[in-house]
């Protein structure tokens, strides 16, 4: 685990944080299972430590465009569990107001998050004209978001690295390198094994980060953040990890070796995080079982809610609608 300097009530902050994305996953892909979902939806299995860590080195006025694994972010940043399992259930009490039954789209401006956009690359140029303005405006805030290991090849992530470079946005990518582009391993899509190597092109710091290490993930990110808020311009942050579960809820993600899932699920960021906090003297593990009851209450509270919200009136299907 990273030396820096987080209190014990933070670090339970951040364990709570990933247990309670953690039991969300858990009962979302045990719903769709029992086919009480609708449409598809993407677990979280694996990348809760990235998600969680990144959020938590914030400012609470500074911006973040989450993906759809990084649900430890929207929850973390204020989107209640309720209203999520409302969006992904269809229900107007859904943040898209039963529009988008999937974690894409799910915004919420109110809380400085910017709703994801289904294809990957896309929130990278968003999120550097959020950053362009804080410039503009002289404003020491700063836009984070995140992409994929497929989506760092495609163009719209060279170009936005690049624009950010030359204008030194506040700006910080976090690419989350899971091994697979839905069934396509790294190898096959690129020569290079680390994806951070991508920033000395546009004369940026590259950074390469244990992914299932939440205090690790939280103080590079606390740094680039930093660095950007005083005027350093942008920095490309590899989070390396592993999607445990399939691209979504119908991919049984054969393809992948059962080997590498094995040898990743040793190191799974959850379990790592309660033992470094026990072994440290931090907590005990009679702490930590309450506070996975409390995030068991609270989603399964979030879940009953939210199914039992209602559906949208048909007849607003054009509210919100501008094209």
């Amino acid at each position: 685990m990273s030396t820096i300097s987080l209190t014990n009530e933070q670090r339970l902050e951040l364990y709570y944080w990933m247990i309670l994305t953690r039991v969300f996953d858990e009962n979302m892909v045990a719903l769709w299972k029992q086919g009480r979902g609708v449409g598809g939806t993407f677990s979280q299995r694996g990348h809760e430590a990235i998600s969680v860590g990144a959020a938590y080195a914030l400012g609470p006025d500074d911006v973040i465009a989450p993906m759809h694994r990084d649900l430890g972010a929207y929850l973390l940043r204020g989107i209640t569990p309720q209203r999520i399992f409302g969006n992904l259930l269809g229900r107007a009490s859904g943040v898209s107001g039963g529009r988008d039954a999937n974690l894409h789209g799910m915004g919420d401006l109110n809380l400085n998050i910017i709703g994801f956009i289904s294809h990957l690359t896309h929130s990278l140029p968003v999120s550097l004209g959020v950053a362009m303005s804080f410039l503009y405006r002289n404003e020491a805030r700063v836009a984070l978001t995140f992409t994929g290991d497929g989506g760092s090849s495609a163009g719209l992530f060279h170009e936005t690295l690049n624009m950010a470079a030359v204008w030194n946005a506040p700006l910080v990518v976090i690419v989350e390198n899971n091994q697979y582009a839905y069934s396509t391993p790294l190898n096959q899509q690129m020569k290079s094994p680390n994806i951070a190597d991508h920033a000395a092109a546009y004369a940026i710091p590259g950074v390469i980060v244990d992914g299932n290490d939440v205090e690790a993930v939280y103080a590079v990110t606390r740094e680039a953040v930093e660095r950007a808020r005083q005027g350093g311009g942008p920095t490309l942050i590899e989070a390396k990890t592993m999607r445990m579960l399939g691209h979504a809820i119908h991919d049984g993600a054969e393809y992948v070796p059962r080997e590498l899932l094995a040898a990743w699920e040793a190191r799974d960021p959850v379990q790592r995080y309660r033992t470094f906090l026990c072994e440290n003297g931090i907590t005990d593990e009679d702490e930590l079982a309450e506070l996975t009851q409390r995030a068991e209450v609270e989603i399964t509270d979030a879940i009953a809610r939210a199914e039992a919200s209602p559906l949208p009136d048909p007849a607003t299907v054009l509210d919100g609608v501008y094209a």
